[in-house]
């Protein structure tokens, strides 16, 4: 050691045990170069990566990894470096890769589990895939390549792929929880019942897999079996009372399926523990009290958002909390004031500021100001959405048929909107036969939905077919309970003599639903 690299060096740590890295990193990279010393290398490497410069890093790196070749740790630090730049060197970090997986000894299945999120950062998946592909090929005996396979063909978009490879893993060891894991999660997008049919069987093997367990009821959930889901995690819970994410999840489920008072006791729960997303549990209170009608409560919570990711989300709905309190100017005033740089925000305020002109029975006014909106931005198809709606409500049917046309010409995979033109031909008797083309053409779109479901029994109720519209509507109202095809369900049955399932499907949506006008008006008009 000289008196100059002696120098250097203590110049280097002083500097960057002080925070002064623009000091530091250049003196050890000098130092890195000249003495070709690993120990140098590495501590280069280290304070660079500190300090986020990752072009001295990536330098340094090289230099550790050239000077060291059987260092595991400088390859894989390399190999990171250069994965993660903004254009990615994906050869030259399979090449690394490669090596550390070589030189790997029995920490060989761990490494190959840990590729996956080396390439993490990378956008193409498919160039990931291949790289994944060429190093695990080795190594195609163990279960955890053919892990690393499937996850980066699904990463891939390529389902089947993954689904293959997972058999793989199976065959060399069955019942790998990671491996059915995957399967769950993979078969979620593809084949919901089969992913929860998965989990039902794993944790009836293995009944105390917490993971296995949490799998099975999100699994549940993506099904759309909410209670059951449901129920799931409070069992999870009672195992578990303080876990954040099960608090989460369960609270999630109880709002969706209005159990109000029970998401907001579980959310408490959680807003106690100090959450990630504190922002969004305080949202998601603010949403139970507006759905109690406890409007102060709801405004207080949206206030109390305080990050800017969430913030303009909070304000937006503090303006509806405020409106359904009676406070429309207040709400409008808050709308205003939302940062309205980006188009899409603009549109979204507009939006937002005619919801709360219809709720507030504003229909002109509301039209007037979608309409002013639409003139700047022609092709927003929300806009012209929210248009054609206001223009139905004031009977301004040729205006209504002309915005959704023309969504449909943007957007033609848009099936809420050949829903709505088709709906509201039928509920006027017009041009009946096209009404349910359009319908049907909805339901195409978006098989299951149970408003299009309730739209294709009510054209179908008027085109005389009261039987044939009976059993649709039974099939929409078992997909959901909503109050207005609760009132479209009980009409038919009306018309079919059979009054006291009518009355029935009336009163059992009005516990849940008392102030729905759409149910009271069907009641007063058919039995006055």
């Amino acid at each position: 050691m000289t008196a100059q690299i002696f120098y250097e060096f203590l110049l280097a740590e002083v500097a960057g045990a002080r925070g002064q890295f623009q000091v530091a990193i250049p003196a050890y990279l000098d130092l890195s170069r000249r003495t070709r010393d690993p120990r140098i290398a590495r501590r280069a490497t280290e304070m660079a990566l500190y300090a986020r410069q990752f072009g001295a890093a990536g330098e340094a790196a090289r230099i550790w990894s050239d000077v060291d070749p059987d260092s595991a740790d400088a390859r894989k630090v390399l190999a990171g470096l250069l994965i993660g730049r903004a254009a990615p060197r994906l050869e030259e970090a399979q090449a690394h890769l490669a090596r550390v997986l070589a030189q790997s000894g029995e920490s060989l299945p761990q490494n190959l589990l840990g590729l996956n999120r080396a390439f993490g950062e990378v956008q193409d998946k498919a160039a990931v895939r291949t790289a994944i592909e060429r190093v695990t090929e080795p190594y195609l005996q163990l279960p955890e390549a053919h892990f690393a396979r499937a996850q980066a063909a699904y990463g891939a978009g390529d389902s089947a792929a993954a689904l293959a490879e997972l058999d793989l893993a199976d065959a060399r060891r069955g019942d790998w929880e990671l491996a059915v894991l995957l399967r769950a999660q993979i078969l979620q997008t593809e084949d919901p019942a089969q992913a929860s049919k998965t989990m039902a069987a794993y944790i009836a093997r293995h009944p105390d897999s917490l993971a296995g367990r949490v799998a099975y009821a999100r699994a549940l959930a993506g099904e759309r079996r909410l209670d059951e889901a449901y129920q799931e995690f409070k069992r999870l819970l009672a195992d578990r009372p303080d876990e954040p994410d099960l608090l989460n999840a369960a609270g999630v489920l109880a709002l969706e399926l209005d159990k109000y008072d029970e998401a907001d006791e579980l959310l408490r729960r959680l807003l106690a523990r100090g959450p990630r997303d504190i922002d969004g549990v305080r949202l998601l209170l603010g949403q139970i009290a507006d759905q109690k009608k406890q409007f102060a409560e709801a405004v207080d919570w949206y206030a109390a958002v305080e990050g800017e990711t969430r913030r303009p989300e909070a304000r937006l709905r503090m303006a509806h909390s405020l409106a359904a309190a009676g406070r429309i100017d207040e709400a409008r005033n808050i709308l205003q004031s939302l940062p309205q740089d980006a188009p899409d925000a603009q549109a979204r305020i507009r939006l937002a500021e005619a919801q709360i002109l219809r709720d507030a029975g504003k229909v002109a006014e509301a039209f007037e100001v979608v309409e002013a909106a639409l003139r700047g931005q022609p092709d927003n198809t929300d806009l012209l959405y929210e248009a054609a709606m206001l223009a139905e409500r004031q009977n301004h049917l040729e205006v209504m048929e002309f915005r959704l046309r023309k969504l449909i010409a943007l957007k033609p995979d848009s099936a809420h909107a050949y829903n709505a033109l088709g709906y509201a031909l039928a509920d006027r008797g017009l041009r009946l036969e096209e009404a349910e083309a359009l319908i049907r053409k909805a339901l195409e779109l978006s098989p299951d939905d149970p408003f299009i479901t309730d739209s294709l029994g009510w054209v179908r109720f008027r085109r005389g077919d009261a039987t044939g519209a009976a059993q649709v509507l039974e099939t929409a109202y078992r997909l959901r309970a909503d109050p207005e095809i609760a009132a479209h369900l009980g009409e038919v049955y009306w018309s079919l003599g059979r009054q006291e399932d009518a009355r029935r499907t009336w009163n059992q949506a009005l516990q849940a639903h008392p102030d729905n006008s759409v149910i009271k008006a069907a009641m007063k008009r058919l039995m006055p």
